[in-house]
């Protein structure tokens, strides 16, 4: 692979701009990303920073409606979208290189000159509540709300990034009006642009597009609470034929000097095909249509969960399976060969990743906007190489212990007993 490089650049008014040159690509991705999201919000206005983000693509002073702007990016064959997520936001577009200032105009329109028109936000509400119910009523996406709000219960990092039916009909246009100006201010604004690009030409045409967004401080969050001295349980009742599981521990933030080992503890248990949980759940119990375990790391709070769904007759085999692979990586190291396989799927994914410069933006720009601070990717594999099987041994170790256990579940049972005989590890 060949090594990276990226140029950072603060502009007068504390806008953060990523230039990534790659010239092998006839691509290039832009990356708006802001450091606002579900986390930054309240009880009353619950789900605005997915509203906020819907009501930018519902007309601008240049685009009246939602077909304009939609119009402007499909004549250049491009891909774009928005999102909304616990701690960011953005906008994002991959296209071909030679239409690079057209995607920096498109995504100034949309920030400088949004209309937020009344009559398509009360619609547009209406879209997100229809989104809110689809997720009610899957079990396999659902289990993960079910899950944070164990571990958080009620407070903004246990909420739907959506918000709630309540919460986001109540939200007025006034509202998103104060929350776009609270929050979308420079120093909270990245700008990563990678692909096929002129360093220098890129750059003044983002200081001439963005040079005025305003400089003012944005509301930050209130930090996660977090207390848990016993394993803990939470059931969804609903009446299916299969049972899906959540379970997992407690873990480390993104700043974590261990997260590198959590991360190569996760992929060993279950995010391979050839990962243990795979063969236990799969393989032996012929049981779980799907099964993964992941690590979710944020700035305060982060975690490790195995998720599957199996038939509900098997829910008491399969959370006990899991439980086996956590007390096995905890008591016996892991071998040398399973450690150089997980270290080079690591190295391999990455590599194949960053050969997209829509990979790169999300890349530098995550990093710059969630920790200040950009680290190469060679940089990072050096960082995984130096991690041994004592220290992956040691991570097991300090998190999988009994009162940091949480087991969520969405199935046809209203009695957690034989459950909680099940949590000892």
């Amino acid at each position: 692979m060949k090594k990276l490089k990226h140029k950072k650049f603060v502009l007068k008014n504390g806008l953060r701009v990523i230039i990534a040159p790659q010239k092998e690509t006839k691509a290039v991705a832009i990356l708006f990303l802001v450091g606002t999201g579900s986390k930054y919000e309240t009880k009353k206005n619950s789900g605005i920073s997915h509203l906020l983000e819907h009501g930018f693509f519902l007309g601008t002073k240049k685009f009246k409606n939602q077909m304009e702007i939609s119009k402007v990016l499909d004549e250049i064959g491009s891909f774009y979208n928005a999102f909304t997520g616990e701690e960011q936001s953005g906008i994002y577009v991959y296209a071909a290189a030679n239409h690079t200032e057209k995607i920096i105009d498109w995504i100034s329109e949309l920030f400088f000159h949004p209309l937020f028109p009344t009559k398509a936000i009360e619609k547009e509400k209406g879209v997100i509540i229809s989104e809110i119910n689809m997720f009610l009523d899957n079990p396999r996406n659902r289990i993960y709300d079910v899950w944070k709000d164990l571990l958080y219960g009620d407070q903004p990092a246990g909420w739907n990034i959506a918000g709630t039916i309540n919460s986001v009909s109540k939200i007025k246009r006034k509202d998103i009006l104060d929350y776009f100006q609270s929050q979308y201010v420079a120093k909270n604004i990245v700008i990563c642009v990678a692909g096929n690009i002129k360093e220098s030409k890129v750059l003044e045409k983002i200081k001439k597009s963005f040079s005025k967004i305003k400089k003012s401080d944005f509301k930050q969050r209130i930090l996660v609470k977090e207390e848990q001295k016993t394993p803990q349980i939470k059931i969804e009742y609903k009446d299916i034929e299969q049972a899906n599981i959540a379970l997992g521990v407690r873990a480390y933030n993104i700043f974590h000097k261990k997260r590198y080992a959590l991360e190569i503890l996760s992929l060993i248990l279950g995010g391979m095909t050839s990962s243990r949980m795979f063969k236990a759940i799969r393989e032996k119990l012929g049981t779980g249509y799907d099964s993964q375990t992941s690590i979710s790391l944020n700035s305060d709070t982060g975690f490790l969960t195995t998720f599957v769904g199996v038939d509900k007759n098997k829910t008491e085999q399969a959370i006990s399976a899991i439980l086996k692979e956590y007390k096995k990586i905890k008591n016996k190291l892991v071998s040398q060969a399973e450690l150089k396989k997980v270290k080079n799927y690591i190295k391999g994914q990455e590599i194949l990743s960053l050969e997209s410069c829509s990979s790169r933006a999300i890349f530098y720009a995550n990093q710059e906007l969630s920790r200040r601070q950009i680290i190469e990717i060679e940089d990072i594999f050096k960082k995984i190489d130096k991690v041994t099987a004592k220290d992956v041994q040691d991570v097991a170790k300090e998190i999988f212990v009994p009162e940091k256990l949480n087991l969520a579940i969405i199935g046809k049972f209203k009695n957690q007993d034989n459950f909680k005989k099940l949590l000892k590890i």
